[in-house]
């Protein structure tokens, strides 16, 4: 029995000897694989030091090393040196100097995602898809976020040169555009009365949420029930994650807003909803398009998975990745890709985007309102001298001409209210409007 107890120990011995040899020759193989690369590359960096045919500082091919490094991965991490990170960190605060626009890289072309809007680029006629070939005559071509983010910045006051293909578009067009202080406004309110509210959130920046709650409430001051919202994220970027969650939780009082899985899928991060301050009551109805990114694909997302919300209007973006930002010892930063983003029902919205529940395409203003006009119909209430109704004194203070959107004189914009001039000049959030007014219908039978 002794004799069988040594034997087993020896076995075992052997066992965990063998192991520990085999995790150390797994240990020793990666080491030496990383070794080995380290040392090519600092066996080029000494030979471009001591040959090159001029002197080249040991910084430069350093940084020039990791930006190569990085243009391995995906487009959006990106290194930036200590003057860019400064600007980099300003962006978030809203207020920064540039020309307005988000930017992305598709296919290898620099491409516009969306131009933000009141700023120089959207002023000027920028659009989302639009590809940019050259600023001030230098060519995009290979360019990464970084360094296409720095031709286009530059001194306040000064103009920039884009040279731009556009769907539709059979030669490049030029756009001139002066660098301006941009100071983004992320919450637009428009009072669409009876206990409606229009609502456009531009981007996701520092203070989006605590502006998104004030004209909330300011809005239940004058009407005590807030009977339908409309949150407009067409053209929305995107921007801090922390505020999208925010203003779903606002909505949603319990269950998933998103979740977040990285490279090992057993550490998934998820964030929930809590019951607090949540407004149950208001139907919603959320715009996007194919220029709504990132964080507004999170609010969508979270809505439509939890049917809090109708999403109408285009597919969005679907920038669906999570980047961390490193701020490096020498003031310098990293960006880089960590993780997915996951709807509610566990969907990734990389490559993707949302699909919206209610799809409706784009329609020009003009073209909008000469569809008004052409459908409008006479009755028997427009003919001069008809036989009046019993009970037409209510209505006689409406008259047919009052119809804002057949107002065709160009002057008559200045006679509109707020909400007119929305309704008018905007298919689909006249379209979303309609739909919140029949979504009240309905519940009332």
């Amino acid at each position: 029995m002794k004799y069988i107890k040594i034997s087993i120990l020896t076995v075992l011995a052997l066992v965990a000897v063998s192991l520990g040899s085999l995790f150390s020759t797994s240990v020793l193989s990666y080491a030496q694989e990383k070794y080995t690369e380290l040392q090519t590359f600092s066996k080029v960096l000494n030979i471009v030091q001591e040959y090159y045919v001029e002197k080249v500082e040991v910084k430069r091919l350093v940084q020039g090393a990791i930006k190569g490094m990085l243009s391995e991965l995906d487009p959006h991490t990106n290194y930036m040196n200590k003057e860019i990170f400064k600007e980099f960190e300003k962006e978030t605060t809203g207020e920064f100097s540039g020309l307005g626009v988000e930017i992305s890289v598709q296919d290898e072309i620099l491409t516009v995602i969306s131009p933000i809007e009141d700023t120089p680029a959207y002023k000027a006629g920028i659009k989302a898809g639009d590809k940019i070939v050259s600023i001030d005559g230098k060519s995009t071509k290979g360019l990464n976020l970084i360094e296409a983010a720095q031709l286009i910045k530059g001194k306040l006051g000064t103009s920039v040169e884009l040279k731009i293909f556009r769907k539709g578009q059979k030669e490049p067009l030029t756009i001139h555009v002066k660098r301006a202080r941009i100071k983004i406004k992320s919450v637009k309110y428009t009072d669409l009365e009876d206990g409606y509210a229009y609502i456009k959130l531009t981007s996701f920046i520092d203070n989006s949420y605590r502006d998104f709650k004030k004209v909330i409430n300011s809005h239940t001051k004058k009407d005590a029930k807030l009977k339908g919202l409309i949150i407009d994220l067409r053209n929305n970027p995107g921007g801090l994650l922390t505020q999208a969650i925010k203003i779903s939780d606002l909505f949603l009082n319990e269950g998933v807003i998103v979740s977040t899985i990285g490279r090992n899928e057993k550490e998934k991060e998820v964030v929930y909803a809590t019951p607090d301050d949540t407004l149950k009551e208001p139907p919603i109805i959320v715009l996007v398009n194919e220029a709504s990114a990132s964080a507004s694909e999170i609010v969508a997302g979270a809505l439509k998975d939890h049917k809090r919300a109708v999403i109408m209007g285009q597919r969005t973006f679907g920038k669906g990745s999570v980047q961390s930002v490193i701020k490096l010892g020498d003031g310098s930063g990293l960006k880089l890709t960590v993780a997915r983003y996951y709807t509610p029902s566990g969907t990734s919205i990389q490559a993707t985007g949302i699909v919206p529940d209610i799809e409706l395409e784009h329609v020009d203003s003009k073209a909008f309102q000469k569809a008004i006009v052409k459908s409008k119909a006479k009755r028997e209430a427009d003919i001069e001298g008809h036989l009046k109704n019993d009970n037409e004194k209510k209505y006689e203070s409406f008259n047919p001409s009052d119809l804002f959107w057949l107002e065709s004189d160009k002057d008559n914009n200045k006679k509109l209210t707020a909400k007119q001039k929305l309704l008018k000049n905007d298919y689909q959030i006249f379209q979303a409007y309609n739909y919140l007014k029949a979504w009240k219908v309905f519940e009332n039978h």
